[in-house]
C-alpha cells in the first residue's frame, strides 16, 4: 500500500470524528432558550431598535469609502515601484521611473480634483431649487 495515502486517510478519519464530536459538545453546552420578541430583534449595539429598518441610507458614506479605496490602492500600486527606485537609479533609468510614478499620482490627483469640483467631498450639500416655471 502507498504510504502517501495513509496520512490522507487518517486525516479524513480524524476530521470525520472531530466535526460531529464538536457539534455534539456544542449542542450539549449551549443554553436552550425559547425565542422571545427581544431575542428575535436585530442587534444594534445594545440599543433597542427604533423605527423601521427600511430607511434611506446616505450615499455619502459610499463615496467616501470609494475615494479611500482608490487612494489605498494607489499606495499599494506605487510601493513596489518605489522599492525598485534604488536599482533604477543605479541602472540609469531613474528619470523614467520617476516620470511613471509622477504620472500615476498626477492622474489620481486629477481624479480627486474632479470629485472635489463635483462636490462629492462635501459632507453637507446644499439643496438647489429650480426657478418656478411660468
Amino acid at each position: 500500500m502507498e504510504t502517501g495515502y495513509i496520512s490522507a486517510f487518517w486525516f479524513i478519519v480524524v476530521a470525520a470524528i472531530t466535526v460531529p464530536l464538536m457539534l455534539g459538545v456544542g449542542a450539549l453546552l449551549r443554553p436552550k432558550s425559547i425565542p422571545t420578541r427581544r431575542g428575535t430583534q436585530a442587534y444594534e449595539c445594545g440599543e433597542d431598535p427604533i423605527g423601521s429598518a427600511w430607511v434611506k441610507f446616505n450615499i455619502r458614506f459610499y463615496v467616501v469609502a470609494i475615494i479611500f479605496i482608490i487612494f489605498d490602492v494607489e499606495v499599494a500600486a506605487v510601493l513596489p515601484v518605489a522599492t525598485q527606485f534604488k536599482e533604477a537609479v543605479l541602472s540609469g533609468s531613474a528619470g523614467f521611473v520617476f516620470a511613471e510614478i509622477f504620472l500615476f499620482v498626477a492622474l489620481l490627483v486629477l481624479g480627486l480634483i474632479y470629485c472635489w469640483v463635483r462636490g462629492d467631498l462635501e459632507w453637507v450639500k446644499g439643496v438647489t431649487q429650480n426657478a418656478p416655471r411660468k
